[in-house]
């Protein structure tokens, strides 16, 4: 069975709880909050499964050489409530257009990030945006592979290690499934993140519904964090005066693997992998605009498909 014996050896990406054919592995916080997997020995039949799937036991990094662009959308509204240029949206639209079904991380009804999926335009509003906290995979492998099997394009999107964690736990490749991941900072705890919502709550008297921690009221690259309540008021905060983005960009909540992670290299396993485009005033002066601009690499054959369409 799967037995974590240094904190940095798992990602907390959860395929091996997905995979676990007697569903005898739950997904355990320890005291910083972070997610291990904990086997109930009593249903465990030593199948090896949770071993077999782990993408950092199994990674295999990549070898090949992505393409890297720089872009936006030309849609202003999408453009500003998105963290860079919004080419998330835009490849989002265009897989559910045909039917197909996205994944991402949003916030549910207690603020917790969880990935969940969409099928509508509408939908995909609750991706918009960097959430700073990893998080909860659930049964979102199981849901991706049940829409494949039905023939479905899948665009599930994630952090890399996620995506590693995905490609194992279906073990074969899909021809509709296509995979964005990011270049990830590293993920705070999410016991942290819940204690920040409800300092906040505790301070303001009513009740977090939403954080966007990229607001570009002052522009991308003077990003302000944008805090909403359910009382349709809101407060903003300049990102360098915000207690829980100093801890951030400081490193100090990182989940363990994060200091060592199998996973930030330039071969992905995924199609494309978006980002941020900080310094296009030193490689195309011409799109500094303050609006945002993404870094898109595209890391398959798919993903060039896609930027073509």
């Amino acid at each position: 069975m799967i037995t974590i014996k240094n904190n940095e050896d798992c990602s907390g990406c959860q395929a091996c709880a997905a995979i676990c054919p007697k569903q005898c592995i739950s997904m355990d916080s320890d005291s910083e909050g972070f997610w291990y997997p904990a086997v109930d020995v009593s249903l465990c039949i030593d199948c090896d499964a949770c071993v077999r799937v782990c993408p950092i036991l199994h990674h295999k990094p990549q070898t090949h050489e992505p393409k890297a662009l720089a872009c936006y959308s030309r849609n202003d509204r999408i453009r500003f409530l998105s963290s860079s240029g919004g080419l998330f949206t835009i490849i989002a639209k265009h897989i559910v257009q045909d039917g197909g079904v996205v994944f991402g991380a949003s916030y549910n009804d207690s603020m917790q990030v969880v990935h969940d999926y969409a099928t509508t335009n509408d939908e995909l509003k609750k991706f918009r945006g960097s959430k700073y906290v990893q998080s909860y995979i659930g049964n979102a492998y199981q849901q991706a592979e049940s829409f494949l099997a039905q023939g479905r394009k899948v665009l599930f999107s994630g952090t890399p290690c996620q995506i590693s964690g995905l490609k194992a736990y279906l073990s074969k490749p899909y021809e509709h499934l296509f995979c964005i991941d990011l270049i990830c900072h590293g993920v705070p705890s999410p016991k942290v993140f819940k204690k920040y919502v409800l300092s906040q709550e505790i301070t303001a008297g009513k009740k977090v519904t939403r954080i966007a921690f990229r607001y570009k009221k002052l522009g991308w690259k003077h990003a302000c964090v944008l805090i909403a309540y359910d009382d349709d008021t809101r407060t903003v905060q300049k990102s360098i005066d915000n207690t829980y983005m100093w801890l951030y960009r400081k490193n100090i909540m990182l989940r363990p693997s994060c200091y060592s992670c199998r996973f930030k290299q330039a071969g992905r396993e995924s199609d494309l992998t978006l980002a941020d485009f900080w310094g296009i005033q030193k490689v195309m002066p011409e799109m500094d605009d303050d609006k945002g601009i993404s870094l898109l690499m595209v890391q398959s054959d798919a993903g060039s498909q896609m930027v073509s369409k």
